[in-house]
């Protein structure tokens, strides 16, 4: 199954009677009643998911209405809702020991982590320092989308 992205309007456009969402100066921000309520980046997933739960919990919307208004999925409205009521906040942006990492090293971090690696710097100490996970870092080696320095014997 692949990932539908909500998309935000830029102008103003009504979720419920009530709540109205619109994108401006690189913020997605919604609006409830015409006053300003919460902000977040466009590529946000987790605060997306997050506050259109915390508004479903609250009565100011209904999932049917946030799957409209955004695109996405039921399926999607009803995972994220169902986590919010069982762990609050924490379940979007809590540690839980995987939130928090990366699971794809892309762009500037991969070229980091290639320049260490390429030092013979140690996986375990790379991973701590860019704040991904080591398995994330053995993956892209066995992939080949890093090459790890063989050490002299």
């Amino acid at each position: 199954m692949q990932l539908q992205l909500p998309l935000f309007p830029h102008s103003t456009k009504m979720v419920s009677e009530c709540l109205g969402v619109y994108e401006q100066d690189a913020l997605v921000q919604y609006i409830i009643n015409g006053l300003p309520a919460y902000a977040h980046l466009p590529d946000d997933l987790n605060e997306f998911r997050y506050i259109t739960s915390n508004f479903i919990a609250r009565g100011l919307c209904r999932k049917s209405e946030v799957q409209r208004a955004f695109h996405v999925s039921i399926d999607s409205v009803h995972r994220s809702y169902d986590k919010y009521l069982k762990e609050g906040r924490a379940g979007f942006f809590g540690n839980d020991g995987r939130k928090g990492y990366a699971h794809k090293l892309t762009g500037k971090r991969q070229e980091r982590v290639q320049r260490k690696l390429d030092k013979g710097q140690s996986v375990l100490s790379i991973a701590k320092e860019e704040g991904v996970s080591e398995g994330a870092i053995r993956y892209a080696v066995s992939q080949g989308y890093l090459k790890k320095k063989i050490a002299p014997q």
